[in-house]
């Protein structure tokens, strides 16, 4: 059998598996984080407000999780393409960023005959890497390997497709190059003079083509979710449980994020940077088989706490609208009275709350739980020692699984 960290499993031969090695995963990390840090003075000179270096500092923060799980990944599984994959994220989006700072601070404040300026220009697309490189992940996981042939054409297409967007967006470019007089707008890309603004028809179709063998992806991972057991399901379960996240913290920021509500726009926000960071979690998790037994308890704890965090909220808006229009009570009453119930109901609430879900996401938990309360039952009811005995070890055989059971019974001193 072909495991994960073999440089067969992997795809990469000999030659790139002996550059792929530990050592040169540190390297990678410790560059990447001085490229972060040299962002943060090129923001600082080139960004008046305050606004501008708080956004780099998120972009760090949100980059960071991608590049501890690829030198974690790097480090372990040198040979698994997926962790060279976090470092081409955090790398591309590191380069855009300070290429951006340096554009506009030679372009838009007046030093144009900075070295490299130009090139600066053209490197501010390399945020264009950041789409293309996602999606590689939920293809090779956890393995790094393409399943199999027909998979391996759609890597190709779906590869083709890339080269065609980088070629057009470094097109686009050769003007930093070759114009005389350079003008950037205030993100430091090149603003193209004279252009005649028409799409190529043909990048509707190539975009559409390259989201369909995306989504082929996702859907390959949910078919071998359903068929997979042992350790493999349960990395495919932290995989989706990711996913899953991302998906729900964009839709959340999409919908709430421009929110005059000061407190939901700060709650779309956390969920926007949740969904963010919990994608190279899963996939570090998943690979490196850390823990994997305790993903049904964080599903279920999660899924929980979203569905008690929604009906409290539903609660409170419908106590308050009750509180201040029905019965006529002040708002601030209303809102006291409200929050008061609200804070009542949690604890019962969320009790029932995760029985029901432990029953659907975390099953062994509550099996578990019924075996040690049908135990005790008989308990009450058992007189002789040796049927107590036999009870016990079976109980704890079925529930906890364990390799071996004894039970010592103290003699009775006399």
């Amino acid at each position: 059998m072909v495991t994960a960290g073999s440089v067969e499993g992997a795809g990469l031969a000999p030659k790139l598996a002996r550059i792929a090695s530990p050592r040169t995963a540190t390297v990678v990390g410790v560059v990447t984080l001085l490229l972060l840090v040299a962002g943060v003075p090129l923001a600082i000179a080139t960004s008046h407000q305050l606004s501008g270096v708080l956004g780099v500092f998120a972009v760090i923060a949100l980059l960071m999780p991608f590049g501890v799980v690829g030198v974690l990944i790097g480090r372990r599984q040198p040979t698994n393409p997926i962790g060279w994959i976090m470092f081409g994220v955090v790398g591309a989006i590191t380069v855009s960023t300070n290429a951006s700072s340096y554009a506009v601070f030679a372009f838009r404040m007046g030093h144009p005959g900075l070295p490299l300026a130009r090139v600066a220009v053209a490197l501010t697309q390399c945020w264009i890497a950041l789409p293309m490189l996602l999606p590689l992940p939920v293809l090779l996981f956890p393995t790094g390997r393409v399943p199999s042939r027909r998979w391996r054409a759609t890597l190709w297409v779906y590869l083709a497709i890339c080269v065609t967007f980088l070629i057009g967006f470094a097109t686009k470019d050769v003007a930093a190059f070759t114009e005389r007089t350079v003008q950037v707008d205030s993100s430091g890309e090149l603003v193209t003079l004279g252009g005649s603004g028409k799409t190529n028809p043909v990048v509707p179709v190539l975009f559409l083509v390259f989201a369909l063998i995306s989504l082929s992806w996702v859907v390959r991972q949910i078919v071998a979710y359903r068929r997979a057991t042992g350790d493999l399901r349960q990395q495919l379960k932290w995989l989706m449980s990711g996913g899953a996240t991302a998906i729900v913290g964009f839709g959340q920021a999409v919908l709430f994020g421009n929110s005059s509500n000061a407190t939901v726009s700060l709650l779309s926000l956390v969920g926007f940077l949740g969904g963010v960071v919990a994608v190279p979690i899963a996939l570090g998790v998943g690979i490196l088989k850390y823990r994997l037994y305790d993903i049904d308890r964080i599903i279920s704890r999660t899924v929980a706490y979203a569905v008690v965090t929604g009906l409290l909220i539903g609660v409170y808006v419908a106590m308050i609208a009750l509180t201040t229009r029905v019965i006529p009570l002040s708002s601030e009453v209303g809102v006291a009275a409200s929050t008061l119930a609200a804070v009542a109901l949690f604890a019962p609430l969320r009790r029932r709350v995760q029985q029901r879900v432990d029953r659907r996401f975390n099953r062994a938990n509550y099996d578990s739980a019924a075996m040690v309360s049908a135990f005790t039952s008989r308990l009450r009811d058992a007189v002789q020692l040796e049927t107590v005995r036999t009870d016990l070890l079976t109980m704890v055989s079925t529930a906890v699984e364990p390799a071996h059971v004894a039970l010592w019974i103290r003699p009775i001193s006399r």
